[in-house]
């Protein structure tokens, strides 16, 4: 039987509209075992290391919420464009947001087996530090102005 990978990739992206720090016990249910996943900051090749990740986003920062902006989907393969909207524990006030997308592969039973997230982590995490975004702001006028 042929898997309804449309209707996978909707209950991917609900999982995450909806996670919350419990919900992170249930990843298995949306990725393989083996699951590779790349980020501008993190090379994992489980669902027990992405569990860990999540984890300690919600360690890290109050009410991160997921929202999809955009869905592709080509056979076994799909691109989700999103933002992530947080609240760090210390040094920002303002709600954040990560602009990104991810590409997946699905594997047969629907589930989540390659992640490649793209996202810019200077312009959408590192900068807003304070010490750390000074250097880069002054490294960034330097060398394009």
């Amino acid at each position: 039987m042929d898997i309804d990978h449309a209707a996978a990739l909707t209950r991917l992206t609900r999982y995450f509209e909806t996670l919350s720090r419990p919900g992170v016990g249930s990843l298995g249910e949306f990725y393989t075992p083996n699951v590779y996943l790349k980020t501008p900051v993190h090379e994992v090749h489980s669902t027990t290391e992405i569990a860990s990740l999540l984890t300690h986003l919600f360690e890290r920062v109050d009410v991160p919420r997921v929202e999809f902006t955009a869905t592709l989907l080509q056979h076994n393969q799909a691109l989700l464009v999103w933002n992530l909207h947080f609240h760090t524990k210390r040094w920002l006030n303002d709600e954040q947001v990560i602009h990104g997308a991810s590409h997946l592969r699905l594997a047969v039973d629907g589930r989540v087996a390659y992640q490649r997230d793209y996202w810019d982590a200077t312009e959408d995490l590192y900068i807003k530090l304070p010490v750390i975004g000074r250097l880069l702001r002054w490294v960034r006028d330097r060398l394009f102005r």
